[in-house]
């Protein structure tokens, strides 16, 4: 025999049979790439145009106070999602996780950022916040602020309501008594 020891050729087999299963069709499949030109379609496009006045699933959003905060371009005062305990305690669990680094678990303004040595952000407490209408705080939260950037790809509309209610009961924990429609006194 060619081979001395039943070892050798069984290693042998099994490298020839390794090296003929390592063909790269699974991994180059054809495919077009996006916005590439290509023969395949007759106005030369990889990929078809979007079918007019269509919306994904998900992504319609009649309820303008809902998803923007506002109506008619002013602030909402009151949720247009009914607030529970249950709601507030999940406000308070997402306050704590991405408002709290910087405006403090008592939402004073003295997070852990401050103590970095970076710009102190507003307390909820000042009078011109507990004023503010719910919708100023979603529309911050969605939009950003200042040197404070948009929320909205990180938290859920509905849980940046649930946000705003723990912070008008942070508010009201610490003796703040907003006015009546979040005007001035």
């Amino acid at each position: 025999m060619l081979f001395r020891n039943k070892a050798t050729f069984l290693c042998l087999l099994g490298g020839l049979l390794a090296s003929t299963a390592c063909r790269q069709d699974m991994h180059n499949q054809p495919r077009y790439k996006p916005f590439a030109s290509t023969d395949f379609f007759g106005d030369g496009r990889s990929e078809r145009p979007t079918i007019a006045d269509t919306v994904a699933r998900g992504q319609l959003h009649i309820n303008q106070a809902r998803y923007t905060g506002k109506i008619d371009g002013k602030d909402v005062d009151a949720f247009p999602i009914q607030i529970a305990r249950a709601d507030i305690e999940r406000g308070q669990q997402r306050f704590n996780i991405y408002c709290s680094p910087c405006h403090g678990r008592l939402g004073n303004g003295h997070g852990m950022i401050v103590a970095r040595g970076l710009r102190q952000p507003p307390s909820y407490l000042d009078q011109r916040l507990v004023d503010a209408p719910v919708g100023h705080f979603f529309d911050v939260m969605t939009n950003g602020y200042g040197a404070m950037y948009s929320y909205a790809s990180r938290v859920a509309v509905d849980d940046r309501w649930r946000i705003a209610a723990y912070i008008r009961a942070l508010q009201l924990s610490q003796g703040a008594v907003p006015t009546p429609a979040g005007g001035s006194k």
